[in-house]
């Protein structure tokens, strides 16, 4: 079959991509290798959190001010973009908007914390800075020692917001087929050709004059040396048993989500069931067991007292693509091939507005509609040893109860 963009993987990027292109007239095929979600778009945690990994004044310094202020105001709407989409579409998507706080657990965490609320209300952003007292109340435990609001993050249920993308972009004219690995890419002259299904069984193949690949934490080796360019950390959660109405009253009461200033955060927040959904990180390797996920469920009445003796009704996992500089990535290896990764555990907001900026990169050939440059394909020196240590400082971690 003949298509005008291949869309390699169905989550938020994939699907974003796919939409926004069949709204621009295009007539795009989304190929998963799983189902969709199946990654860590259907197993995160569930926050929408505006902004990247760097604040305003950090991108500033590191690309100029033009390019510095156009990257934060591309992560400035990265909430937006989730939110105006579930409404316009209409999707059925539990969700929340109340803000999101960053607790700080160390005095230079406060600093840190009080640096980002003043710059991005310089920015005009409804952020401010929380006392002890305040950040106690609003996350319900004494564990920090302040920190800052930013009223334009909110929760989605994660799952049903990728089927809600789905949805949308079969609406649109998209077609999306799950349960197709996509196995080879070659290009000859113009045409992209992309192969399905594996090499003693070769399944059909699509040809198309462009190809977008946004496999992130789940790449392969599909295209050269992609996946030496990022450590695919797997971020662990547990839900409780639903909360009963007066624990309910003090954990998160205003129905924030938040996530904190340690290097190997805990993140957590109510979800639309009464449940609390607590995460951190985990084995690198995939679960073996409930053993896997013991040290979360020790956090959580370190963190919450109240919540002593609490049952926990689901584990799961996801995994993230932290690049080494914590930016997002895209590359042009080849004329027609657009490859976007890297999402530091932000990517419910992030990779769809990275979908929109594609796909209207496509469809109009506008660069400027990209929030960075296409670069090189740089695999991490010594990848191994990335990964290695990745992996020991995991571990001290959990053994650590993450520091609580």
């Amino acid at each position: 079959a003949r298509a005008d963009v291949v869309v390699i993987g169905g989550g938020f990027c994939g699907l974003s991509t796919a939409l926004h292109l069949a709204e621009a007239g295009l007539r795009p095929v989304v190929l998963e290798a799983r189902e969709i979600g199946f990654g860590g778009s259907g197993r995160n945690g569930g926050q929408v959190i505006p902004g990247l990994k760097h604040d305003p004044d950090e991108l500033v310094q590191m690309f100029g001010a033009e390019r510095g202020e156009r990257l934060a105001a591309f992560g400035a709407g990265t909430a937006d973009a989730v939110f105006d989409l579930i409404a316009r579409h209409r999707m059925e998507v539990p969700h929340t908007r109340t803000g999101w706080i960053q607790g700080a657990h160390t005095a230079e965490g406060l600093a840190q914390a009080e640096r980002r609320a003043e710059q991005w209300a310089k920015r005009g952003a409804p952020a401010r800075l929380l006392d002890k007292a305040e950040t106690d109340r609003l996350l319900g435990t004494e564990r920090y020692r302040g920190g800052w609001l930013d009223g334009r993050g909110g929760a989605v249920q994660p799952l049903a917001y990728a089927r809600g993308l789905a949805r949308a972009a079969l609406a649109a004219g998209a077609a999306i087929h799950t349960g197709t690995p996509v196995t080879g890419l070659s290009r000859r002259g113009d045409t992209w050709t992309v192969r399905t299904g594996p090499s003693d069984r070769p399944g059909p193949s699509l040809t198309a004059g462009r190809v977008v690949l946004c496999t992130n934490g789940y790449s392969d080796d599909l295209w050269p040396s992609l996946r030496r360019t990022i450590i695919a950390a797997n971020s662990f959660q547990v839900a409780t048993t639903p909360l009963s109405d007066n624990l309910r009253r003090t954990v998160l009461p205003e129905g924030q989500v938040s996530s904190d200033t340690r290097k190997l955060l805990l993140y957590f927040r109510l979800d639309h069931t009464g449940r609390l959904l607590l995460g951190g990180r985990g084995p690198f390797r995939e679960p073996k067991g409930p053993a896997d996920w013991a040290h979360l469920e020790r956090i959580v009445p370190k963190l919450f007292p109240q919540l002593a003796g609490i049952g926990f009704d689901h584990r799961w996992c996801g995994r993230v693509a932290v690049t080494r500089d914590y930016l997002p990535h895209l590359h042009e290896p080849e004329p027609g091939l657009i490859i976007d990764i890297g999402c530091q555990g932000r990517g419910v907001g992030l990779q769809t507005r990275m979908g929109q900026a594609i796909a209207a990169f496509i469809a109009r050939g506008d660069a400027d509609a990209l929030p960075v440059a296409p670069s090189p394909i740089t695999p991490l020196p010594l990848h191994g040893l990335h990964r290695l240590y990745a992996s020991a400082v995991v571990t001290w971690y959990r053994l650590q109860d993450g520091g609580l």
